[in-house]
């Protein structure tokens, strides 16, 4: 396994985070998961990233598999302390082989520097804007300090320092950028919003009545949170409609939504140490705990 693109054991302790961090604090937000899909849609949006996920991803097939064990991986990063460490290590190397042909007829390797940093770009991009639309905006302040604690944890997965930029408005340019001249509609960007149309019932004892309830509202709640924070220009660049009734429907749905913050308990504002609980035994037995498992 190649290690020159990770930090020594040193740096790699000292990026780790505390319960101080702004992103402690942030990133496990139960009303994020409203923008779950966001973050989904850019990443794919990028033509090395669509094609990766056209070529190895079965994600709707098992989308509640595949959506744990994006928890796990982000939660992993913020809140797992060392086990972070070995754990981005062979999330990088899970990647390794991922290669194939772009729809634009170029080649492609998941490990491309730009295009292995713009998904951890899009998580960063997601707990701002979730929390602006849905949760609890962040201060200057915050945001500054959040974006220099996610990005150093970008390190321990790979992504290196130059490759995204050191400060937040730096940050916004590069998005702004990356929005306008990178990202592009593909065959990807439109299975994620079949997908989310078309949820399957999650595994377990879930009549099939009560799914069919509210599946709809669920299903609707995940494209507003997903489709609506982003630019309108970008929007149009990916083919995706949205009216002025979505619009109003995502502001309502903002709105009751960020009016919960001051009654919302902590154990709901920070889940991540109670999901590595929850999941202990299945990220132990997955490709983030056991190096010799297939993704």
């Amino acid at each position: 396994m190649t290690t020159t693109v990770f930090p020594s054991s040193a740096e790699a302790d000292a990026i780790l985070l505390g319960p101080d961090s702004v992103a402690w604090q942030r990133a496990s937000d139960v009303r994020l998961y409203l923008v779950m899909a966001y973050a989904l849609l850019l990443q794919v949006a990028h033509p090395t990233v669509g094609a990766g996920v056209r070529d190895y991803s079965d994600f709707e097939r098992r989308p509640w598999s595949r959506l744990l064990r994006t928890i796990d991986y982000v939660t992993l990063l913020v809140y797992g302390g060392p086990r972070a460490i070995p754990a981005g290590r062979r999330l990088r190397e899970l990647h390794r082989g991922f290669r194939g042909v772009r729809e634009d007829g170029r080649r492609y390797h998941a490990l491309e520097p730009d295009a292995y940093a713009w998904v951890h770009a899009t998580l960063i991009d997601a707990y701002v804007t979730g929390h602006a639309h849905f949760g609890t905006p962040m201060t200057a302040e915050e945001t500054e300090r959040f974006y220099s604690e996610y990005r150093r944890l970008g390190r321990l997965i790979g992504v290196r320092e130059r490759d995204l930029p050191p400060t937040w408005s730096a940050f916004r340019d590069y998005f702004e950028r990356m929005s306008t001249e990178e990202l592009a509609g593909n065959e990807s960007v439109d299975r994620v919003l079949r997908a989310i149309r078309r949820v399957p019932p999650p595994p377990g004892a879930v009549p099939e009545l009560l799914w069919r309830a509210v599946r709809i509202p669920a299903a609707d709640a995940l494209r507003l949170g997903g489709v609506g924070p982003m630019a309108p220009e970008l929007r149009a660049r990916l083919g995706i409609a949205w009216s002025w009734r979505d619009e109003l429907r995502l502001r309502a749905l903002g709105a009751a939504s960020r009016t919960l913050g001051p009654v919302l308990p902590t154990r709901l504002r920070v889940t991540g140490p109670a999901q590595l609980r929850w999941r202990e035994q299945a990220i132990a037995r997955g490709p983030l705990g056991s190096p010799s498992e297939p993704g």
